[in-house]
């Protein structure tokens, strides 16, 4: 038996389970990863086989346990699991644990007739006051008021009270402990509508309202806890602690080491997620953010403001696929490079809505300012530009909502790899910007919490050396010409 201990990081993404083994250094030694199947379904329906994103998990695990062997290591090592999920996804089961329905997934859109029910009946005020969030189909509890309403099986166990609701950390929780534990943590508790950030307990109120007194719901714990113990259906050798639970944006949030108020990570993929720590207290936010828990350890809460892009890397996938204008977004760096600035086009990329902080989620994409002398450059450059300014725009309303000044903004996910958007944004933002280089920051967060409950990590101080060779964008001496651009982006924008 070897001195060093492990961490079993489990980062249940909605298109693959990723499963990484961090050391007590919090580099990754191992990894495992499994695709995941998603079903989109008429009327903007989308679910996923509650059943499946189980196996799903044990499977990307068995294959991370598998490389961890093969580089001479030891499983009885691993001193204990943390786990990060995909965020608002739900599953509903019964009494024996068996899911009554298909896992509904964030993105589906099933209950937007139920949203225009809560907001016709004045909740609007309630709901953001007591949770933080806005009435959406985004979270969870709009589309269990649809099955309760929709679903006799459903509706039946409710009534009965032997329906048991729980995020996905919670079903995998459940499922890894043969239904011994029943359990969530405070940031995927903040993602239900259910859930009061000022009494960190579920609104009984609410949940009347919504009439789902009858539905169980999960005791609701800091992020970095005792969660109980697992082998893992026998993959692992013996019984290990699950010392971590948190939802995957608020999990990259603490991988970046946002742990200080003014601090803020944008995750940026097909859509990007910002949040901004704010300190010891929620801040509502009259700027269309939402207000948030950015991670929890016993004893202490961060909350956070939270703003959602609806399309970043998407634009790219769209010219890429659809206009033909390259055909690898690699090429796009080169591209935006190769003239001086954007030649007055603008794309404002509301090809399914805008998000924060504009909230118009009818609005269409438009490509404007073009004429005989735009290239095919400049279209691309527009799109490239069009990132960096939401995420400005985003900042903006944060530092307005929380009298704060941001003080440097980490960035992770697939397009921090193109210096030209990351330099962009540091120059617009006039603040330092850091790329934190590793893929798999959620997993990290989730190590991090669940590493620092175990004691394989002393201390929050310790962590902010682990993994500290960022790479760091400044801004450049001249920005007059990128606040020339931003200007006509506003203007843009806002016609």
């Amino acid at each position: 038996m070897s001195n060093r201990r492990y961490i079993l990081a489990i980062d249940q993404g909605t298109s693959s389970t990723k499963s990484l083994i961090f050391d007590d250094a919090g580099i990754a030694v191992a990894k495992g990863s499994e695709t995941l199947h998603t079903s989109y379904l008429d009327n903007g329906f989308v679910e996923q086989d509650a059943e499946e994103i189980y196996q799903n998990v044990l499977a990307s695990v068995k294959k991370c346990l598998q490389h961890f062997n093969e580089k001479g290591f030891d499983a009885n090592d691993i001193a204990a699991i943390g786990i990060s999920n995909q965020r608002e996804t739900f599953v509903i089961w019964d009494k024996d644990g068996k899911p009554l329905h298909p896992a509904v997934v964030w993105q589906c859109k099933r209950s937007v007739q139920i949203c225009e029910d809560l907001k016709q009946k004045g909740l609007s005020e309630t709901i953001k006051t007591k949770t933080g969030l806005v009435i959406d189909p985004y979270f969870s509890a709009t589309k269990i008021i649809w099955l309760n309403q929709s679903n006799l099986t459903i509706q039946s166990a409710i009534f009965k009270g032997e329906a048991f609701f729980g995020t996905i950390d919670t079903w995998l929780l459940y499922r890894f402990t043969n239904g011994k534990e029943y359990a969530t943590d405070y940031t995927n508790a903040s993602r239900t509508l259910f859930f009061n950030l000022h009494t960190l307990e579920w609104d009984e109120e609410l949940i009347h309202q919504f009439g789902l007194s009858q539905l169980n719901l999960p005791q609701q714990k800091a992020s970095s806890s005792f969660f109980g113990e697992t082998t893992l259906n026998n993959i692992l050798p013996k019984q290990v602690p699950i010392t971590a639970l948190i939802g995957d944006s608020h999990a990259a949030a603490f991988g970046e080491g946002c742990f200080e108020a003014g601090t803020a990570k944008a995750t940026l993929g097909t859509g990007c997620s910002i949040l901004m720590n704010t300190g010891s207290k929620p801040i509502q936010s009259t700027n269309g953010m939402i207000t948030t828990i950015c991670w929890s350890v016993e004893g202490r809460i961060d909350y956070a403001l939270e703003g959602v892009i609806v399309s970043c890397g998407a634009t790219l996938e769209w010219l890429k696929n659809e206009l033909n204008l390259f055909g690898d977004s690699k090429e796009t760096e080169v591209m935006a490079n190769a003239i001086a600035d954007n030649g007055g086009v603008y794309l404002i990329p509301a090809f399914s809505g805008l998000g924060s902080p504009y909230w118009q989620m009818e609005r269409k994409a438009s490509l404007s300012g073009i004429n005989f002398s735009t290239t095919k450059n400049h279209i691309v450059r527009a799109a490239l530009e069009s990132i960096p300014y939401q995420i400005a725009d985003v900042i903006a309303a944060m530092e307005k909502d929380a009298k704060l000044s941001l003080k440097a903004l980490m960035t992770n996910g697939g397009i921090t790899s193109n210096k030209f958007v990351i330099q962009f944004l540091a120059d617009l933002l006039s603040k330092p910007v850091t790329t934190i280089g590793i893929p798999d920051v959620s997993a990290l967060g989730a190590a991090y919490l669940a590493g620092l409950k175990a004691g394989v990590y002393g201390s929050m101080e310790m962590l902010k050396n682990l993994n500290s060779d960022k790479k760091y964008y400044l801004p450049r001496p001249d920005l007059s010409k990128v606040n020339e651009g931003y200007a006509g982006w506003q203007k843009t924008i806002n016609e």
